[in-house]
């Protein structure tokens, strides 16, 4: 359709999405009129707006002379008109401070990269960590304290994650380097599913070298890991708050109260999520192109990140209102995505 418009349409468009996107309101002919280089009259403004109107990309909400764009008007502008803005350096910094893995697991590294995301952009946060069904690259056991064991896993699409697990007070240290080199052994290239099995019952038949407490420090890994939500991608949300700042209508708070609720089951937001991870780059979905943000007028920008073999792995992006700002949002979202594929590299 863009192709369809007049350059003096394109301009008028691209002035109401910019105009409604800084204030929320409705947008006047005299208020682009003044947007506008060079200036046109209120009267020809409002008669592209009438031609905008009729073919869906704007709408009146009420009886006064201001129009905002349609969901269709937003894609097309988002598509075809939008002038993408450039990440400031001090928003740049705030998420490369969040990305920092030293003394992180991955999972936290991410949820702050999400925490940063939605602080930034004033909506809420969601990133897919990778699945748990990756092969182990390294599994290690650190005494912390007497009782107190943590263990390490390092899986080949790069997940770091920690487990403090409670042990018999004065363990020596040489269990630990048993069980370290015995899980090694068996685990890497297999997943934690794969080899479960096997080590539980070679532990159960007596049929390792370890000695008893070495058993035990193996018998407790594999339970810190296994279990619960094995091959599962991990969805964490952050600042779902936000959505509701700028509702004003009861009815407005009702469609996001119901959003909300349906975040948190996230089977929907995964399936949605899942379509990003087959693309290239950033995509965006706005109100009810997707049944997920049928009745709430909400959108979301996501990009999916990748491992050091660019392998895609996971996605990380936001949720807000349809009235986003698109061009500071979008580098925003597609910064954060190539920060956390570099950090996993």
């Amino acid at each position: 359709m863009i192709q369809e418009l007049s350059q003096r349409s394109r301009d008028i468009l691209r002035q109401i999405v910019d105009a409604y996107v800084e204030t929320g309101e409705p947008v006047g002919s005299r208020a682009i009129s003044r947007r506008l280089k060079p200036s046109l009259s209120p009267a020809s403004i409002r008669n592209v707006m009438a031609d905008l109107e009729e073919a869906g990309l704007l709408h009146a909400p009420h009886t006064s002379a201001g129009r905002v764009p349609t969901e269709a008007g937003l894609r097309l502008f988002v598509d075809g008109l939008l002038q993408m803005g450039e990440l400031g350096e001090d928003e740049r910094r705030e998420i490369e401070s969040r990305c920092l893995v030293a003394g992180k697991s991955l999972t936290e590294a991410l949820s702050q990269a999400t925490e940063a995301l939605s602080g930034l952009s004033h909506c809420a946060g969601l990133v897919v960590a990778p699945k748990g069904d990756a092969a182990i690259r390294h599994i290690e056991f650190v005494n912390l304290s007497p009782g107190r064991t943590l263990a390490i896993i390092v899986t080949e699409n790069g997940l770091v994650e920690n487990r403090v697990l409670d042990l018999p007070p004065g363990l020596p240290n040489t269990a630990l380097v048993q069980a370290t080199n015995y899980l090694n052994a068996r685990l890497q290239g297999r997943t934690l599913a794969e080899a479960r099995k096997e080590v539980l019952a070679d532990i159960e038949a007596r049929r390792t070298e370890l000695d008893a407490l070495a058993e035990r420090v193996v018998a407790s890994g594999i339970g810190v890991w296994t279990g619960a939500g094995e091959g599962r991608s991990q969805l964490i949300l952050r600042g779902q708050s936000k959505l509701l700042e700028d509702v004003a209508a009861l009815a407005d708070l009702e469609r996001l109260r119901a959003l909300m609720e349906q975040l948190e089951t996230r089977d929907d937001v995964l399936q949605l999520i899942e379509r990003a991870d087959k693309a290239e780059g950033v995509q965006i979905f706005i109100g009810s192109e997707n049944k997920l943000f049928n009745m709430s007028g909400c959108s979301m920008v996501v990009a999916p990140y990748a491992n050091a073999r660019r392998q895609v792995v996971g996605a990380i992006g936001i949720i807000g209102p349809t009235r986003l700002n698109y061009a500071r949002i979008i580098p925003m979202v597609d910064f954060t995505a190539k920060l956390v594929g570099r950090m996993l590299g």
